[in-house]
């Protein structure tokens, strides 16, 4: 396995038989080490931050990192036939005790970052995508959050996962992401509309 894909390489020889019992070998030789194909998946959430008179304060972009266990769980439903994830939930990441992402994070596991719950509603908001097109997926209705910060609260980013359980620690965390221009605050009253755009290529 090479990359992000699985490369093959083998050789074929071709044996010609002689009326006497013994062989030729010619030589021929099928060379199909270039012969290498993989599957990149990944996306970008676009966040865009209301005041409560409806007025943009901010919008942001933030490019994901998808999980080792996510990738797993692809090669495992698409080709092993294990049972689909419905649903797939957003939440937010606190700035506090940031340290970073890892490909290992899991929900049960991430100890760069911390969940930020601070808005309204007992579940994380449900991220529903359209029918895939062009090899990507989104979502056509924003997901929407209330902020109910008391004092202001610093987001550092964002993430993907299929239990809807407010800092909870079940279901697959299939995506996190970083804002692209730093740490982004939040007040009371704010609304927090995300899209998330998955896209998937071969190389």
């Amino acid at each position: 396995m090479t990359g992000n894909g699985f490369a093959f390489c083998d050789h074929a020889d071709a044996l010609v038989e002689r009326a006497d019992g013994s062989y030729d070998v010619p030589g021929i030789q099928l060379d199909l080490s270039g012969l290498t194909g993989g599957i990149q998946a990944g996306g970008y959430f676009v966040v865009e931050c209301f005041d409560k008179d409806g007025n943009l304060k901010w919008e942001d972009t933030a490019e994901n990192g998808v999980t080792n266990n996510a990738l797993n769980d692809i090669l495992n439903v698409y080709l092993r036939g294990t049972a689909q994830t419905a649903n797939w939930y957003l939440g937010l990441v606190d700035n506090a005790n940031y340290t970073g992402f890892a490909a290992a994070d899991t929900m049960t596991s991430h100890t760069g970052w911390v969940e930020n719950i601070q808005y309204s509603g007992t579940n994380r908001p449900q991220w529903t995508a359209a029918a895939a097109a062009n090899q990507g997926v989104t979502n056509t209705t924003t997901v929407n959050f209330a902020m109910t910060p008391t004092s202001g609260a610093t987001i550092r980013g964002i993430f993907l996962t299929s239990d809807n359980t407010l800092n909870g620690t079940a279901g697959n965390l299939f995506a996190t992401a970083a804002f692209s221009g730093g740490t982004q605050t939040v007040n009371n009253g704010d609304t927090l509309k995300v899209t998330y755009t998955v896209s998937a290529t071969s190389s």
